[in-house]
């Protein structure tokens, strides 16, 4: 169990946001594998003042996936404000989570994201004037640091807590980073030693039995997880599971899996037209096949699907030649 204010979560598994991944097609699909909350990916505050139709429709909440935050980022704490607004009074999200990790030079020349890992006063001050004119719950992602020279995690997760957040969601690489070497959860450990609002990792747990890990070796709240559900909501699911009772789950068939891919497929679907979701589930499918054997060639035919039918038809395909292959395996 895991609450944040008054939300109150089931699991402290999360679900972390991933811009230009997690729409609530797929919010939804991991939801029902037991996430306790799920993220929706960050959204600009300028998109937002300006009511930009994409950036309203990246808004788009599903009832089901309560509880669920919000992410906004910016580098004006006038238009972060005004965004902040809109969401509290517009949108049925729990929490509004202030992006302050992201590493893409596009948003960090704008003085948003991981820019702001560098002043701790700054983020006071944006922190909380949000704080102070929403009222809903308010939430901090970020990254330890800048860089090697410049790690002001507690600094920073201190000027946080002072602004009134209520939880800070911390990611052990820095902004240099990026992506590449592993995260520091030595760091995680000293950041929640110096603080009393909750602290959530997120970095480097690929696998159940990494979230165990992580959380007795730095006594964080709970765990978020990101690229390792990446067409594997299991890994949601396996996690819960083991933190709970000390079982590690089975992976899942082919056969679940491509049933799973399908539903999300259908999901995404309902919220797009088909040949705009087709397309965008193509770079999804091919993370639920990843580990199957032979799916190269089903990869390929995948990057040419241009409608539902053929989409679902090539995964019908796979699950059947894995299938028939186990059958004979089965029975030499």
């Amino acid at each position: 169990m895991l609450k944040i204010g008054n939300i109150q979560m089931d699991t402290p598994v999360i679900l972390a946001p991933m811009a230009g991944v997690w729409n609530s097609a797929f919010r939804l699909t991991v939801k029902e594998f037991d996430a306790g909350l799920v993220c929706a990916e960050m959204v600009s505050d300028k998109g937002i003042v300006r009511q930009n139709e994409k950036t309203m429709n990246m808004l788009h909440i599903n009832e089901r996936e309560y509880p669920m935050s919000l992410q906004i980022f910016g580098g004006e704490k006038e238009t972060l404000v005004e965004a902040a607004q809109f969401v509290d009074k517009n949108s049925n999200a729990d929490i509004i989570d202030s992006n302050m990790g992201c590493p893409v030079p596009k948003i960090t020349k704008c003085d948003a994201g991981a820019k702001w890992l560098l002043d701790p006063n700054k983020i006071h001050e944006m922190v909380s004037a949000v704080v102070d004119t929403v009222d809903k719950l308010v939430t901090v992602k970020m990254r330890v640091g800048w860089d090697e020279d410049h790690i002001f995690a507690i600094e920073n997760a201190r000027a946080i807590e002072t602004a009134g957040a209520q939880a800070v969601f911390l990611h052990g690489r820095t902004r240099v980073q990026v992506y590449k070497g592993t995260a520091n959860w030595d760091i995680i450990r000293d950041v929640k030693q110096a603080v009393n609002i909750l602290v959530i990792d997120n970095g480097d747990v690929k696998t159940p039995q990494d979230a165990k890990r992580m959380l007795k070796e730095t006594g964080v709240d709970g765990v978020m997880i990101g690229r390792a559900a990446l067409g594997n909501p299991w890994m949601i699911y396996r996690t819960v599971q083991y933190l709970e009772t000390g079982k590690l789950i089975d992976e899942p068939s082919v056969r679940e899996k491509m049933d799973v891919c399908k539903l999300h497929l259908d999901r995404l679907i309902s919220i797009k037209n088909e040949n705009i979701a087709v397309r965008e589930m193509r770079k999804h499918a091919a993370w639920y096949l990843k580990g199957v054997r032979g799916n190269a060639k089903f990869r390929n035919q995948i990057n040419q699907c241009d409608t539902r039918q053929e989409l679902v038809s090539v995964l019908e395909q796979l699950a059947e030649e894995i299938e028939a292959k186990a059958s004979r395996v089965s029975a030499g």
